[in-house]
């Protein structure tokens, strides 16, 4: 082994350079699952180094050309955004830079209320999913923590799906094709010809209202139910609950009077009426 020496007139960081290492945490990811390509944007944080949006932007455009030949034909891409929040400018960018190289956003995965409002108004598929555990699995009587109300104004059209782990309010209808999932309920202000599954994560107390009662199926907790296959001549606000042989419907009208949930037997009990 041979020595050498160093000239004095050569400064310390050339002969010592620093390394700085890079989280791959706070970088743009792109991972292929199964059939699909998940792409995972950098948590938004104060000691992130990837904060401004022409910067992640920029970093995704690189990673997706530079993987351009490792996907099939009209690959399906679940974008993970974690806390970030997007507009619909920004989701149509990141759509208009996927469809470049032959890929097709159809789902949005957040933690952000505004995201997912966005995100279904622009037509993608959304799962909501809640900054804290949902369900205390220690406690004998596990406690749903649920999310904030998510508030829609528009059609759920048919391919888009809505998850919340709380209660979902729609200004509007679900068309077939279309499917709504709540760990809370489900209020539609309009038809439901889709699918709908009220307390998602097993609460059977749950219910899912329409205007007008058409789906293609209802979920509340673990049962499974199909709409009779006759046609009404008229239809009126219903709702769908948990009865003890299973889900059934019912006026909406004074249902809070006319039926109470039994938490011994985990479903909805019509009450004895007098007179």
């Amino acid at each position: 082994m041979t020595s050498e020496t160093s000239d004095s007139s050569i400064p310390d960081n050339i002969l010592s350079p620093t390394v700085s290492l890079v989280d791959c945490d706070l970088q743009v990811r792109l991972k292929s699952e199964n059939d699909k390509v998940l792409i995972i944007l950098p948590p938004s944080d104060s000691n992130n180094t990837i904060t401004d949006w022409s910067e992640i932007w920029e970093s995704l455009q690189s990673r997706v050309n530079s993987q351009e030949k490792s996907w099939s034909h009209s690959t399906p891409v679940h974008l993970i955004v974690k806390d970030r929040l997007l507009d619909a400018r920004q989701l149509q960018m990141i759509q208009e830079t996927l469809k470049e190289v032959d890929l097709q956003l159809k789902k949005v995965i957040t933690s952000r209320r505004q995201t997912a409002v966005a995100s279904v108004m622009a037509g993608y598929s959304v799962e909501q999913e809640s900054p804290e555990l949902l369900i205390s699995i220690e406690e004998e009587t596990p406690i749903q923590n649920l999310a904030e109300p998510l508030y829609y104004q528009n059609t759920v059209r048919s391919g888009v799906e809505v998850r919340h782990p709380g209660t979902i309010i729609i200004m509007g209808d679900v068309n077939p094709g279309g499917m709504v999932s709540s760990a809370g309920d489900i209020l539609i202000w309009g038809r439901l010809k889709g699918i709908a599954h009220a307390g998602a994560q097993g609460n059977r107390q749950c219910r899912i209202m329409a205007l007008k009662m058409q789906p293609t199926q209802l979920r509340i907790a673990e049962a499974i139910a199909r709409p009779p296959e006759a046609i009404l001549d008229h239809y009126e606000p219903e709702v769908a609950y948990m009865s003890t042989e299973g889900i059934r419907i019912n006026k909406s009208e004074n249902f809070n009077q006319l039926f109470s949930f039994s938490t011994k037997l985990n479903a909805w009990l019509e009450l004895e009426t007098t007179g």
